[in-house]
């Protein structure tokens, strides 16, 4: 088959994305629609009124991740809105408390769960069957550089982000037979409001971090979503089960 990479490859496609409101839901928006998509956007907060999110190509509903009676309420909205749910974007995701295993409550603990791995998984529930029943589809799950790693300071966040690994392998291999893809990607510090809110805590380490990157700084929510534009397109309809970083090079020392 012949090479089809274009900037009209999502043309007619449905995408669902949570944490739609974020710097990388945000720009992810932004890509998807140039591209030719319909996007469903799902956040817990009302929708942003600038206009750059403001386009017909975009159905903004409220919901939240970690309830599931919400969760299959946006889902069956979405597909009576749009009749078809072609690609879903598990972007929803809290960095949680920074500090050692000892100072970590488990209420903080189990906030960081409800978010990053419970929400992950109720939005596959609820989505696989809708793509198994059309042919096919493509989950892009978030997950982060902190997935595949151990460091200090963060243990729910890291253990949570190597659940959305472990999950999406995991729905890979169940569902690539009936043409559902599902990857994720494992991004680096982005600049945005999480990462300066985790820098704003750890002290003066923000140069720290960024020496430590063989690119010498942190992504922008745009290169995240030029990753995840690729893994919406048929383009990506051989990968199943990928992590993909977009770390600059920082998984590569």
């Amino acid at each position: 088959m012949p090479h089809s990479l274009n900037y009209n490859a999502l043309n007619g496609k449905v995408i669902l994305i949570t944490g739609a409101c974020g710097d990388i839901g945000r720009a992810s928006i932004r890509l998807l629609t140039d591209r030719g998509a319909r996007v469903i956007a799902i956040d817990k907060v009302d929708a942003p009124t600038s206009d750059d999110v403001a386009d017909p190509a975009i159905t903004w509903l409220r919901g939240d991740v970690t309830d599931e009676a919400s969760v299959s309420g946006f889902v069956a909205e979405a597909l009576k809105i749009a009749g078809q749910i072609d690609v879903l974007v598990n972007n929803a995701g809290i960095e949680g408390p920074v500090g050692p295993i000892t100072d970590l409550s488990i209420d903080d603990f189990t906030k960081v769960f409800a978010v990053n791995v419970r929400g992950v998984f109720l939005c596959m529930k609820y989505v696989i069957p809708i793509m198994k029943a059309a042919g096919g589809g493509s989950i892009i799950n978030m997950a982060s550089t902190a997935g595949l790693s151990g460091t200090p300071g963060a243990s729910a966040y890291i253990a949570s982000k190597h659940a959305v690994i472990g999950l999406t392998r995991a729905g890979a291999a169940e569902w690539a037979g009936s043409g559902v893809r599902v990857n994720c990607l494992a991004p680096g510090p982005i600049d945005g409001r999480m990462m300066e809110s985790i820098m704003g805590r750890l002290d003066a380490v923000g140069n720290v971090v960024r020496e430590r990157i063989p690119s010498g700084r942190f992504g922008s929510p745009d290169e995240v979503a030029s990753v995840i534009a690729f893994l919406a397109s048929d383009d990506a309809r051989h990968m199943h089960g990928t992590v993909i970083p977009v770390d600059g090079g920082r998984t590569a020392v």
